[in-house]
């Protein structure tokens, strides 16, 4: 590892070498998703100045929208005080951040004993997803 890449030995990173990331847009401080990075998802954040992930289902890094075309243009990367904890301050292209469609991944609101949807579908994930 090289001198340049020393940031990353600052991340106190899970026993399985992951670290949860909290994306929030950088106009309105609204978190639109959370989701998990490893080294090399971070260290490739910071190259191409992109949201870069580690899908835990998939098993393998996954660079927002890769598919979709609604990519997250990365301005700013903090650490929490106790450095396990990343927040990227990003500008989401084209207001969708969630595979649902929706402009963020909180769109269920607990009312009483009910999670109900308040956010509508912005663009159907069939048309956005076209394999």
């Amino acid at each position: 590892m090289s001198a340049q890449d020393s940031y990353l030995n600052k991340v106190n990173w899970s026993d399985d070498g992951l670290v949860p990331v909290i994306a929030q847009d950088i106009h309105t401080n609204e978190v639109l998703m959370v989701a998990w990075m490893n080294r090399d998802a971070l260290k490739r954040t910071v190259e191409t100045n992109e949201g870069v992930y580690w899908s835990r289902s998939r098993k393998k890094l996954w660079h927002k929208g890769e598919e979709s075309g609604h990519i997250q243009k990365v301005h700013e990367i903090r650490l929490d005080c106790d450095e396990d904890v990343i927040l990227l301050k990003i500008e989401q292209v084209g207001g969708i951040s969630c595979h649902t469609g929706r402009h963020d991944c909180f769109f269920k609101k607990l009312v009483g004993h009910e999670w109900l949807i308040t956010e509508p579908v912005l663009k159907d994930p069939a048309e956005i997803y076209k394999k």
